[in-house]
């Protein structure tokens, strides 16, 4: 394939490339390109918002890139401010470590495994010494940093902005610094930091690096960008009905978008279709994308036959009730739920009905029958 050719694929589904005409020139080094992406493991799961990034890293692995697939288990601590309105929960460092194990499991779902680099940026952010930090620093000003829209909306309104997060962009930048990266990929509220590492790079005398952004996901919602904390996310580590029922809940504005920027469908053919069954083949792409080809057929039968149909699904899965547990305990114990917290939520919400009961105190005592927890997932009480 030619350069220009390349050019054009990977702008495909790109927002914007800064600069384009830089990337032709790397392109020409024949030499494979240290393509970087960044993943402050902030939640359990990947989701379909980081799905978008992850399509365009394997068009540069598809190309014989080098690409690094970066885990920022340092910067989540700091936590990116980028489009938040309000300081972001500092996180615990077990907590980073043990969602950083998750992230390496499931991108290899999208990501050929043989072609990756998975590195920590603790690695080297933890040795930085304080006059490293105070050099990095050098690199940044107050001026610049409330030039920011989501900084100065913050700042005009009297909310409060951290330090940290001022450092944060720097972090990132001195990533790309460290890695010598020559590409950046990022979503489209990421653009001051991408832009970052380029300052930094120059610098340093490194040549600097090109930005790709690509465009943000909205979630369920069809409002917000796709986020675990806002709860509009399809996670795709999540069981194959759960995506189905999942994807079956979004608009049919919205079903066209997840199409183009999640699948390589003619959204001409697609359009043609009624928009159910569109979004019945859409949903069962998803599932087929991060299960098996065998377990989308089966979740969209059990959809159809528990929601189009009214009934019951035929594999409920069953768990047994130990003497003294409470519901959370329950949900948590037949893996229904990710912690009690989450339990407490869908009781508040008035989520989880037994027998057709709406249940909203955790203390009820648990007896044989059927759990409906959410829309879409069952759970029988033995």
């Amino acid at each position: 394939m030619s350069i220009p050719e390349m050019i054009q694929k990977l702008s495909c589904g790109a927002t914007e490339i800064i600069h384009s005409d830089d990337l032709a020139k790397k392109l020409a080094l024949k030499r494979p390109l240290v393509v970087k992406a960044g993943f402050d493991p902030t939640a359990p799961d990947i989701h379909l918002g980081h799905v978008v990034l992850l399509k365009k890293m394997r068009q540069f692995q598809d190309f014989g890139h080098k690409v690094v697939f970066l885990i920022g288990d340092f910067t989540a601590q700091v936590g990116d401010p980028s489009g938040r309105n309000e300081l972001r929960k500092r996180m615990s460092p077990q907590e980073i470590e043990q969602n950083a194990k998750t992230y390496k499991a499931q991108v290899f779902k999208i990501l050929d495994s043989q072609k990756i680099e998975v590195v920590f940026n603790s690695h080297w952010l933890n040795k930085l010494s304080p006059q490293d930090l105070l050099e990095l620093s050098a690199h940044l000003t107050v001026a610049q940093m409330l030039a920011r829209a989501d900084f100065k909306k913050r700042f005009e309104s009297g909310r409060e902005i951290s330090l940290l997060e001022f450092i944060y962009p720097l972090l990132q930048g001195y990533d790309s610094v460290h890695l010598k990266a020559d590409v950046e990929l990022g979503g489209t509220d990421q653009k001051f930091n991408l832009l970052m590492g380029r300052q930094l790079q120059e610098s340093y005398g490194q040549p600097p690096q090109v930005v790709v952004m690509t465009p943000l996901l909205e979630g369920t919602d069809g409002v917000q960008k796709m986020s675990k904390s806002l709860g509009n996310d399809i996670g795709i580590n999540e069981a194959p009905n759960e995506i189905f029922g999942k994807v079956m809940s979004i608009s049919d504005e919205l079903m066209f978008r997840y199409y183009e920027l999640l699948t390589d469908m003619d959204l001409a053919v697609v359009k043609k279709l009624h928009p159910k069954e569109a979004k019945l083949q859409l949903a069962q792409a998803m599932v087929e994308m991060f299960h098996t080809k065998a377990q989308g057929p089966k979740a969209r039968e059990h959809f159809e036959h528990t929601f189009s149909q009214h009934q019951l699904p035929q594999d409920i899965p069953e768990y047994q009730i130990h003497p003294g547990q409470k519901l959370p305990d329950i949900l948590m114990a037949a893996k229904v739920v990710l912690s009690k917290n989450d339990a407490r939520r869908l009781l508040q919400e008035k989520a989880i009905t037994f027998q057709d009961t709406v249940l909203m105190d955790e203390h009820w005592f648990p007896q044989p029958g059927i759990l409906k927890i959410g829309k879409r997932r069952f759970l029988r009480l033995k």
